[in-house]
């Protein structure tokens, strides 16, 4: 009798502990004091998988019981959220950032006697001698502004001599070419923003055809999820993403998906 409870709570442990460790997808939304926070960096401490949140703050990634969560975003507090059962349970998180201060090291504070009244802080204040010389040379009071002056006399039966100099021969023998200082931000800017689509694939294309798809029809163990994707890559899933073409990527997951099986299985 002691041996049948001993193997039953040995199952039930162990049953427990593989659930807890079992992947799970959850989505959450991030905000600040403001609104809804987008592009923020979504990292998976214990995995390593990452993601950013939508122009709506949305987010989804793969999560098990104990992982860390670390968010972080520009002008705000980066922080981390542990995953427990009650996240687990709800299968979605609310995260809410701070905005990040910038605290001045020192400043120097004046004193000065001014008391609010114009004629009285007029006399107080010091002249800069700059000040003084500009204003010595700019004043006009002295000058007679009803002294009529009459209009500069243009003789126009001389013409204006006439202008030979080639205005490009100072950049002969520079070629077409030209070095431009921000030639190569367009490519970096594209660099950029297709690797950001690619690290968001995944979590686009689960949203997009949803978990029972893979999960339950094609049945992919959920551990397998990206390997799965990385496995149908070179058929240019990525590409028919790009274009919208779901019925050709869906019909290259189903045929993909019975060979791979087979694989896994074999390993």
């Amino acid at each position: 009798m002691k041996l049948k409870l001993f193997l039953f709570f040995f199952l039930f442990t162990s049953i427990t502990i593989f659930s807890q460790k079992k992947n799970i997808i959850i989505s959450g939304k991030i905000t600040d004091s403001l609104s809804t926070v987008k592009n923020a960096h979504i990292i998976n401490l214990k995995n390593r998988q990452g993601t950013f949140s939508s122009d709506d703050g949305t987010f989804r990634i793969f999560v098990s019981i104990g992982d860390s969560l670390q968010i972080s975003s520009i002008q705000h507090i980066t922080k981390k959220i542990v995953i427990d059962e009650k996240i687990i349970a709800d299968k979605t998180i609310n995260v809410k950032l701070g905005a990040t201060t910038y605290v001045l090291d020192e400043f120097d504070l004046k004193r000065h006697n001014l008391f609010g009244r114009l004629g009285i802080d007029i006399n107080d204040v010091r002249n800069n001698k700059k000040d003084s010389l500009l204003r010595r040379t700019m004043d006009f009071s002295k000058v007679n502004m009803k002294v009529v002056e009459a209009d500069d006399y243009i003789d126009k039966r001389v013409r204006p001599p006439i202008n030979n100099t080639d205005p490009t021969a100072a950049f002969a023998g520079a070629g077409a070419t030209a070095i431009m200082p921000f030639r190569y931000s367009e490519k970096l800017w594209a660099l950029r923003k297709e690797l950001a689509r690619k690290k968001a694939f995944p979590y686009k294309i689960m949203s997009e055809l949803g978990e029972k798809f893979f999960f339950e029809e094609l049945k992919i163990p959920i551990e397998k999820y990206f390997h799965f994707l990385d496995y149908c890559n070179p058929l240019g899933i990525e590409k028919l993403h790009k274009e919208k073409n779901l019925l050709e990527i869906i019909k290259i997951f189903r045929q993909e998906s019975i060979d791979y099986l087979k694989i896994i299985k074999k390993e």
